[in-house]
């Protein structure tokens, strides 16, 4: 029996690093039930105890599931598999990786004067320049920028955030189609993830008041740009949402701007809400959407408590971003040349994005993306979708790895879709969709 499951060992320890293993070896796979505590018990010759322990651990680090009724699972992307987009096919179209024109990117180009000697940044972890550029960038859009500090990327950030804040077996509240990247990460840190589903203008109210219901302890969301819905705050839906979060103060809100030079739309934050906004909150802004993929560097405002925990938690692991890389953002932020390559990109977006929505509805299939790089198809069928449109010569990224309780579709990327493509793909994607009509949801 135990060889059957590829699961082994005498102690809740040994018992647990062999499912991890065989799952890191693809012997246990996404959605694979591991045997109820008692049969696996029997086969190890163990006590039931030492397996639950076992399953308890596996738990903890998010590495399987319990389904109720259904067992214990393997997690549908378990923190021991990192759960990655599958190669483009030779020779296609490539439109699923959510990255911005290359086009609009300037040159990278490091500082001449690299960091003098070998020495410790602890004791001045962030540029005074680009601490002011920081300050600059939230203050233009109304965040309040008392607090500032820096991290190496929106995810680095988030995560810090949680394992500071929480406890394993918490619950976050996240977006309902949301980032697949995050979707991933809540469970890896051992919390629970609470589902809240989307619409053009962000969070549904209802949908947030059910997940803090349920017990939410953090909510991270998008403010516009929203990966992969397209999703953009409105100013009617910021205030119904404060009006959710209000009686539950202690919550942390962590709002990811990662698109805020190139979203095509005004930012309507949580955070700007002064005394009516939440009490824990941090707003975390990228580059790498607009001055490359490449500068992991992340900016975040926030309350001064999360700031003291954020930074002290950083203070014992990394110690803070390089310099180097703090000065190369610095150049291009103050960069009139690269300045222009940025307006240009969010001009350019925001007319792919709505020529793409427009031709689609020109063939009776709804897209949404009233914000950001990416549109969103709801669909039947995803891997009918994706296939028919491979066929066609266009690759696209099914919702599936985006999707916890949403309804499926596929997200097309548009950053560098010029506006007479979005006719042909828009065609495209009808002919598939006529050619197997019961895959489409309309």
């Amino acid at each position: 029996m135990a060889t059957q499951y590829a699961i082994s060992g005498a102690t809740a320890r040994e018992i647990a690093a062999s499912a991890e293993r065989a799952v890191t070896e693809g012997r246990l796979r996404p959605g694979d039930a591991l045997p109820p505590v008692r049969t696996l018990a029997d086969g190890l010759g163990v006590s039931p105890g030492t397996v639950a322990t076992a399953y308890k651990e596996l738990r903890r680090r998010g590495i399987v599931v319990t389904r109720g009724r259904g067992g214990t699972v393997v997690a549908s992307a378990p923190s021991v598999a990192s759960r990655r987009p599958p190669r483009v096919p030779e020779g296609l179209r490539d439109l699923a990786g959510g990255h911005p024109d290359p086009a609009f990117l300037p040159d990278l180009v490091p500082p001449g004067r690299l960091s003098p000697g070998a020495r410790s940044h602890r004791a001045s972890p962030r540029l005074p320049q680009l601490e002011e550029l920081a300050r600059a960038w939230f203050r233009r859009d109304g965040v309040p920028d008392g607090q500032v500090t820096f991290a190496h990327g929106a995810l680095d950030c988030v995560a810090r955030l949680l394992s500071v804040e929480l406890r394993p077996g918490d619950a976050v509240a996240v977006e309902d189609p949301g980032f697949h990247h995050l979707l991933d990460l809540v469970p890896a840190l051992g919390l629970r993830t609470l589902a809240v589903a989307v619409d053009d203008e962000g969070m549904r109210p209802e949908a947030l008041r059910s997940a803090l219901r349920a017990g939410a302890r953090a909510v991270v969301l998008c403010p516009r740009a929203q990966n992969p819905y397209g999703s953009r705050v409105s100013e009617a839906r910021r205030e119904e949402l404060l009006a959710v979060l209000a009686g539950s103060p202690e919550v942390l809100v962590v709002e990811d701007d990662h698109s805020a030079d190139t979203a095509g739309g005004p930012l309507h934050s949580l955070t700007t809400a002064g005394v009516r906004g939440p009490g824990r909150w941090a707003q975390i802004r990228t580059v790498s959407k607009h001055l490359g993929t490449d500068l992991r560097w992340t900016a975040m405002a926030c309350d001064p408590v999360t700031l003291a925990r954020h930074d002290g938690r950083m203070l014992l692991t990394s110690g803070w971003v390089s310099h180097v890389l703090q000065e190369t953002v610095v150049r291009l932020m103050t960069d009139p040349v690269t300045a222009e390559l940025v307006a240009a990109a969010g001009t350019a977006y925001t007319e792919r994005r709505e020529a793409l929505i427009a031709a689609l509805a020109e063939h009776g299939i709804t897209g949404a993306g009233v914000s950001g790089l990416n549109v969103w198809v709801p669909v039947r069928d995803e891997a009918a979708v994706v296939n028919g449109l491979r066929s066609q010569g266009w690759w696209v990224a099914g919702g599936s790895r985006f999707r916890i309780g949403a309804g499926p579709g596929v997200r097309i990327t548009v950053a560098d879709l010029r506006v007479p493509e979005a006719a042909v793909l828009a065609a495209d994607f009808g002919r598939v969709l006529a050619d197997s009509a019961s895959t489409y949801g309309g």
